[in-house]
């Protein structure tokens, strides 16, 4: 693929690892943006607002570079599972998941501020964890660190623990819609 300079807008290990899977080479810039959770918005439209803002601010200090900004939200209903501050509530978070099938959404920007353009596009895949009680929920928080994970679990990590069956993308529960992603990529390098 013949694209601009490229940047990772983020510092998480998983996405690195997903985008290095793809023709690119490219380097790692840390977003400054914060990241907001309007109740007015969907789980979906958060996630994209989010990717675009942390696209956007690394843009704005590499405009001659095409961005890509991403973020991941695991939901029930319209609740929202995010980073769990403590093991107490990592384990609640996956004891109200259990037995359920949630959706996991990661939204995707991608900036390119001297090239004048920007596509903006969000991957959900359902996920269906197995029913579990507390001491199988206790097994699988004890061989994962749920501290840094969007609904405190990683399908990568001891995820055939917990989870019965995924419909989608599965690098999209990881942090990045891979398959999505390189038909974007594709379509961008033909544009000049």
């Amino acid at each position: 693929m013949k694209l601009p300079p490229f940047i990772l807008a983020s510092t998480s290990p998983r996405r690195a690892e997903l985008l290095g899977l793809l023709p690119v080479t490219f380097k790692i810039v840390a977003s400054a943006a914060t990241e907001v959770a309007h109740r007015h918005l969907s789980p979906r439209e958060i996630c994209q607002l989010n990717a675009h803002r942390k696209a956007r601010e690394v843009a704005k200090k590499n405009p001659g570079a095409l961005v890509l900004g991403a973020d991941t939200l695991v939901f029930l209903n319209r609740k929202i599972f995010g980073k769990p501050s403590s093991l107490a509530i990592a384990e609640k978070m996956i004891f109200e998941l259990q037995g359920n099938v949630h959706q996991v959404v990661t939204g995707v920007s991608l900036i390119h501020l001297h090239g004048r353009k920007e596509r903006n596009f969000a991957v959900s895949t359902d996920v269906k964890f197995h029913s579990l009680n507390r001491a199988q929920i206790r097994r699988y928080l004890s061989k994962i660190n749920p501290l840094d994970k969007a609904g405190a679990y990683a399908v990568q990590e001891h995820g055939e623990l917990i989870i019965a069956e995924i419909s989608g993308s599965f690098s999209n529960v990881v942090g990045l819609p891979v398959e999505e992603l390189r038909d974007e990529l594709a379509a961008w390098s033909v544009v000049k």
